[in-house]
């Protein structure tokens, strides 16, 4: 019976633009879980997304959609995606799933029952973008410590989770079990800033929005994150559900992994709620950092966020996988900048690889007719390179036991680089020269043919796409050349096999050439940022009115008598405008990039004449001329369709 491996993602939230930094977490679960499999283990690989909430309620909203609509579109993207990237997950949940909704009513309605759940009233500051709450003693500077936005502050009747009947058996759980929260950096943390100071007892629905899954004996509240996200690493394999076979083949999960910033969740509330369930806990839960673009954290609103589709487009999937794996120093905080990825790509993928494989292939092919020899004696400078390719895979299986998935590759990329040493040493053109030389030939082009073959097979987790390729020039066939057994012994029979010298594996980059590109490609991302930062600053939340609400607003047709541009205001106008009344007004508005001054004079426009006079850049303003915008930010003033009498009213 094979042993069984679970890993998981944290389920990703669909609200905005998927980016590298997406990426990190499931191209890392990946690796390990294609590890594994390749070790002969049974892996269960979950990720998925989580769908309900506030936050996304209101984006669907801001999006002129209904949430599912819109959810499904981000969520089909974040699929393409991992297609294209090769996630080999096993299971996508989604929490708008409804074996998973029908699952997490009865998880709820047990805690309930047992006691876990009781229901009062809530006031404190909520963040809305992480959906926490937070006592006043934890904001910093007023604001959200994990974010540092705005919070609000909030008051509902809710559902509450007995977190802190929890408190020793979690805090136990940290403080004992040192393999249970990794990285080690992450237990103090979680000790000394969340648990010892005292669990508070958690609120687990809310009543201000109506997207979630319903509390089944209160349908008026709606089950909240830390229940609904949480439990679907168990709905997944079916708890609670009609069949459970999963769960009891795969519970405890092996490895959780997740991002730092929600590790409180899943190292303090997640263990206390399969406590609360009397569920094994999951063996590993692991925090890693943040991937950074040029030392700043990615942001829709900052336009810094890096598209992995335009990365893969241009330099192919295991250009991005190799960075992600082998240059962000694991459990710590790593950075992308288009230099070093490009670098990386020319000095590892295209010299180091992707040249050995062309110039072993090329001397087969000019000396043997592209048929690999067979090897004769062995000399030291041979044994010295089997031995580095035969210690490759119990050196990354221990790297990767650990999760040291940088450490795996810098191995396997030294056993590359000194093969590429060992032809300078061995100096093949010169060995062809002569009978003897030739024989010699023999075993350095095994050892070369070899040597890559090895390499192949182990980079097989990690570069999803190259290592086929590679077999294909060496004329191996996928089986027991390709499997992971074949890496415990240097010498397999390859002897024979018909080399194709092909096209190269990776073409060099011209990097100044690129970098200009890639820079240009950031750019537009900035100006659209900047364009869709403007937009929701503009936009308000509507609501119902009622029509004596509507009654209150005075507006009235206008004509402007003069204008003129507002001095050191690129957006400003001040116009005069007759409204009928003894007096043109003076009115400033924000239109100085779709009007000219001439233009406004003699138009008509609508204004509202009962708004609170505001100064603006020292003018002030007594109303305000309505206009119409679109999405392409285009803009046009409110005017009657034929001319009338200043002042008549509108409505």
């Amino acid at each position: 019976m094979k042993d069984k491996f679970y890993i998981t993602t944290p389920i990703y939230y669909p609200s905005g633009k998927w980016h590298i930094g997406t990426c990190y977490t499931t191209i890392i679960c990946d690796a390990l879980a294609r590890y594994k499999r390749m070790q002969g283990y049974d892996v269960f690989y979950l990720t998925g997304t989580d769908e309900h909430g506030q936050k996304i309620q209101k984006v669907a909203a801001a999006a002129n959609t209904d949430v599912k609509t819109y959810i499904d579109s981000v969520v089909g993207e974040l699929k393409r995606l991992w297609e294209l990237l090769d996630i080999s997950y096993d299971k996508f949940i989604r929490t708008t799933d409804e074996e998973h909704e029908k699952a997490v009513q009865k998880i709820f309605k047990k805690l309930y029952d047992k006691g876990d759940i009781y229901k009062s009233e809530y006031e404190g500051w909520y963040c809305t973008p992480c959906e926490a709450f937070w006592t006043k003693t934890q904001l910093v500077d007023g604001k959200c410590p994990d974010c540092g936005r705005a919070v609000d502050l909030t008051k509902e009747e809710s559902y509450f989770f007995r977190l802190s009947k929890y408190q020793q058996r979690i805090e136990k759980l940290i403080a004992e079990d040192k393999e249970f929260l990794q990285p080690t950096t992450r237990q103090n943390e979680m000790l000394n800033n969340f648990i010892r100071p005292g669990l508070q007892d958690l609120c687990v629905s809310r009543t201000s929005f109506d997207w979630g899954v319903k509390v089944p004996f209160d349908p008026k509240h709606v089950v909240y994150v830390w229940i609904d996200a949480l439990v679907n690493y168990i709905t997944a394999l079916g708890y609670a559900g009609e069949d459970e076979t999963l769960f009891r083949k795969y519970w405890p999960a092996d490895v959780h992994m997740m991002g730092k910033e929600i590790i409180r969740f899943h190292s303090i509330i997640w263990p206390a709620i399969l406590m609360a369930l009397d569920l094994p806990l999951p063996k590993k839960v692991y925090g890693h950092g943040w991937l950074m673009f040029n030392n700043d954290k990615m942001s829709k609103s900052k336009g810094n966020i890096v598209d992995p589709f335009i990365l893969c487009d241009r330099y192919g999937v295991d250009a991005l996988r190799y960075y992600m794996l082998r240059e962000v120093p694991f459990g710590q905080d790593g950075n992308f900048t288009n230099e070093i990825f490009l670098k990386l790509h020319n000095s590892d993928l295209a010299n180091d690889l992707g040249n050995l494989v062309s110039r072993v292939t090329a001397m087969v092919t000019q000396y043997f007719d592209g048929v690999i020899p067979e090897a004769g004696e062995e000399t030291e400078i041979d044994a010295q390179l089997k031995a580095m390719a035969q210690e490759m895979y119990p050196s990354v299986t221990a790297s990767m036991d650990k999760m040291y998935v940088p450490d795996a590759l810098e191995t396997i990329f030294k056993v590359i680089q000194r093969a590429n040493k060992y032809i300078d040493e061995c100096t093949p053109w010169i060995l062809a020269k002569s009978d003897e030389g030739r024989e010699r030939l023999k075993s350095v082009m095994y050892n070369l043919c070899e040597t890559i073959r090895m390499s192949a097979v182990i980079l097989q987790p990690f570069l999803t796409k190259t290592p086929a390729k590679i077999f294909a020039k060496l004329g191996i066939e996928e089986g027991a050349l390709t499997s992971f057994e074949s890496l415990k012994k240097f010498g397999a029979d390859i002897s024979g096999l018909k080399v194709d010298k092909g096209e190269q594996l990776f073409q060099r980059i011209d990097i100044d050439k690129e970098l200009k590109i890639m820079d240009s490609i950031l750019e537009e991302q900035k100006k659209l940022a900047r364009k869709e930062n403007e937009k929701a600053e503009n936009t308000v939340d509507i609501k119902e009115i009622t029509i004596d609400d509507f009654a209150k607003i005075a507006l009235k047709i206008g004509t402007v008598l003069e204008c003129k541009k507002v001095e050191k205001a690129d957006k400003l106008l001040c116009s005069k405008i007759d409204l009928g009344e003894d007096e043109p007004r003076t009115i400033v508005s924000g239109i100085a990039k779709y009007y000219t001054p001439e233009e406004m004079i003699g138009k008509q426009v609508v204004v509202v004449t009962n708004l609170k006079p505001v100064k603006l850049r020292g003018i002030e303003s007594q109303g305000m001329v309505l206009c119409a915008s679109d999405e392409d930010g285009n803009l046009a003033l409110i005017s009657p369709i034929k001319s009338m009498k200043s002042g008549c009213e509108v409505g």
